[in-house]
């Protein structure tokens, strides 16, 4: 025990020190051959062969934390790097999904696309959010130059130049990978393939048959996966929403701030005890244009000011004091009374009062998003003569707010995927696989030889499932309740094979008691049987009732087929063998077979433990005479009332009786028997059990010519 210990400790460690080297080694080429790329002022980035070698050789986990921290290290020199690790994470997913069985050729050119998408594609667009057209870098020029020449767009300039850049980018990468891998002996790649077995590692086949297995609904592995999925990307949007809310509210006070600076700043350059004056002489009162060309120096000062202006709110409209001139609007003249702006006309009543107005952000298709500053100013009376109003344009906060939420995602997608692809490899290796092996190695104890069950307890026993936890303690506690349960199993298989030979003995006897009765039966009973077993088998091959038509089902009502008119012995030989038609007293009397053989069959089963096929002789005995309509007897049952068993019994019984000659009439042929049967379909019989009796007509025919002829 203490050797295994060492053993798996030691395992575990070679395991981490792998991890390690191969991260590492990714991570050095990544950084290696981009710098070397840059210093040449080569037109392609270089920095994902790395990932694709190590997502290749080693699997998901060093090819994510590859890409990942790839960019964590560039950020030390370029912090925008690290908005792109989200980028390099994904290449190396979807490496591991395309060299699952090795680089193969005609894998090349899809992952070369597909890299390309990724890198081209997603990163051109999470560029453009984060920094607009390109203005520099590897692409910058041929984006310019398709600007200029092929589209008026400069978004689909710029993808379509990072995507063509990007596809020879990664066939470099994915060339580069495969010669490496390629170099690199097989048995180096395989140990240096990073798996976390708990247990005796399972063989490709072995993996493929355990995920083939089905499930009633869905797998464990599948819960896992979304519940993780689920919870990290909640946790991940709600960090999101709120850094995003935090910001905006943080950026909105910034520009508040600024404006009431400005404000301030005007409200210092006007005389308030002036402002009468200059309405009525406008540019020609004292000191106006001394004002108006302080204001205009400050309006220009900053690009973020859109309107900056001076109004006298009345009743009759805003009269204008200052204001100054955009590049889109020519400002009004001193004096003129306007229209009262929307924000202003939605505070009228404190503005008419000379009260203080909160800040007022709105957004038009006009002039955009705008944060509007209004403040009073008073004259040496303390009467509020004007308010001092700068608005703040709001535009640049939506292109910072939109590059802050195109940042918070790519890094919190990027940390997403690879806590979802390390929860994934843990929970594989830790009690996927565990369980999945257990039930894989049980999987033939029912219906399989002694030989193949003994050979699935060395199995079992043989996974070696070392988990650690609760998974390790079921594995130790099912494989010795396996070892046992063998062992039982095998002593009642026996028993039952000696309680087989015994009812099978049994069983030969009544149905010869009952043939030796009915002078009319001839073969009766074992052509039935043939019949019942040819239909079941149809109906199988068909997918139809794939619930019930086990082979243990069919062979259990084959073998009880004889004994569906047991209750005959209960019949008086006058009634059982009269030459001519039964009188309706005499044809009750008849009926009651089917209820006695239930009873019979009833009464035997109550003396046994395992009633094995005479649960279904039960059925036929009482139910063969039920038709699908309703019609028949003895309990008037109706379509899939009607037990499968006895169902198909009524087939093989009235066609039996069609074929073979009776005392009170002749036989009919073949085909008017087949006829009659098809007649019968949704009235007498089971549609379903008639369709599959025709279809296999040929193996009826066959049964009919050996017994009849």
């Amino acid at each position: 025990m203490t050797e295994r210990v060492i053993n798996k400790g030691s395992d575990h460690l070679k395991r981490l020190i792998e991890l390690v080297v191969l991260s590492v080694f990714g991570i050095a080429l990544n950084v290696g051959l981009s710098q070397l790329s840059a210093n040449q002022g080569w037109p392609f980035y270089l920095d994902a062969v790395g990932t694709v070698l190590a997502a290749a050789v080693g699997g998901s986990l060093p090819g994510i934390i590859v890409g990942l921290f790839t960019n964590v290290f560039k950020s030390l020199s370029d912090w925008n790097s690290i908005y792109y690790g989200t980028l390099n994470v994904m290449m190396a997913v979807a490496t591991t999904m395309f060299t699952r069985d090795g680089l193969k050729k005609r894998n090349v050119i899809p992952l070369i696309l597909v890299l390309a998408a990724i890198g081209g594609g997603l990163g051109s667009i999470m560029t453009w959010f984060l920094f607009g057209f390109a203005g520099e870098g590897v692409t910058a020029d041929l984006a310019i130059w398709f600007h200029s020449h092929v589209f008026s767009s400069r978004f689909l300039s710029q993808i379509s130049a990072d995507f063509i850049i990007d596809i020879g980018d990664k066939t470099i990468t994915v060339i580069a990978a495969g010669l490496a891998l390629w170099v690199v002996p097989d048995s180096v790649i395989q140990n240096l393939l990073i798996h976390g077995w708990r247990q005796k590692p399972l063989d490709k086949k072995e993996l493929n048959d355990i995920n083939r297995t089905k499930v009633r609904q869905i797998s464990l592995r599948s819960k896992l996966v979304l519940l993780i999925s689920v919870a990290v990307t909640m946790i991940a949007a709600v960090s999101i929403a709120i850094g995003y809310s935090l910001y905006r509210e943080t950026t909105i006070q910034d520009h508040s701030e600024f404006a009431k600076g400005i404000v301030k700043y005007q409200k210092d350059c006007i005389d308030p005890d002036m402002v009468d004056t200059y309405l009525l002489l406008k540019r020609a009162a004292p000191g106006y244009k001394e004002v108006e060309e302080q204001l205009r120096l400050t309006f220009i000062s900053s690009e973020n000011i859109q309107f900056m202006y001076v109004y006298q709110i009345k009743e009759d409209g805003c009269h204008v004091v200052f204001d100054m001139d955009t590049e889109e609007v020519k400002a009004n003249e001193p004096g003129v009374v306007i229209s009262y702006p929307d924000d202003i006309e939605k505070h009228l009543d404190d503005f008419l009062a000379g009260r203080e107005v909160e800040p007022t952000v709105s957004n038009d298709t006009r002039f955009g998003w705008v944060l509007s500053i209004y403040e009073p100013m008073y004259d040496s009376n303390g009467k509020c003569v004007c308010y001092s109003c700068v608005d703040i344009s709001m535009s640049e906060m939506q292109n910072l707010m939109r590059a802050y939420l195109a940042k918070q995602i790519s890094l919190f997608l990027g940390i997403v995927i690879m806590v979802l692809c390390l929860a994934v490899w843990l929970a594989d290796y830790h009690i996927i696989f565990p369980l999945n092996s257990m039930s894989h190695g049980a999987s033939s104890f029912a219906f399989t030889s002694t030989e193949e069950r003994d050979e699935s307890v060395e199995r079992i026993k043989s996974l070696q499932i070392r988990t650690g936890d609760e998974i390790e303690n079921l594995y130790s506690a099912y494989a010795h309740t396996t070892e046992e349960s063998m062992r039982y199993l095998t002593e009642s298989r026996r028993k039952t094979q000696q309680i087989n030979k015994l009812q099978g003995g049994l069983l030969m006897v009544l149905a010869d008691v009952i043939e030796s009765r009915d002078k009319c039966t001839g073969d009766h009973i074992r052509k039935t049987a043939e019949y019942s077993r040819i239909i079941l088998n149809k109906l199988r091959e068909k997918g139809e009732f794939a619930d019930i038509l086990t082979d243990e089902y069919i062979n259990n009502v084959v073998r009880a087929a004889p004994l569906h008119d047991i209750g005959k012995i209960n019949i008086p030989d006058a009634v059982l063998n009269k030459d001519s038609k039964l009188t309706d007293e005499e044809y009750e009397i008849m009926k009651g077979h089917a209820y006695a053989g239930y009873e019979i069959i009833e009464k035997a089963i109550a003396n046994l433990e395992e009633i094995g096929y005479l649960e279904q002789a039960k059925q036929m005995a009482h139910y063969h005479h039920e038709k699908w309509d309703g019609s028949g007897y003895p309990d008037h049952l109706k379509g899939e009332q009607i037990p499968l068993s006895a169902r198909v019994m009524a087939v093989a019984d009235v066609f039996d009786a069609l074929l073979s000659r009776r005392s009170y009439k002749e036989p009919f042929t073949f085909e008017k028997a087949m006829s009659i049967i098809k007649e019968g379909a949704g009235k007498h019989f089971d549609p379903k059990v008639v369709e599959a009796f025709v279809e296999a007509e040929a193996e009826v025919l066959e049964i009919s010519k050996k017994f009849y002829e």
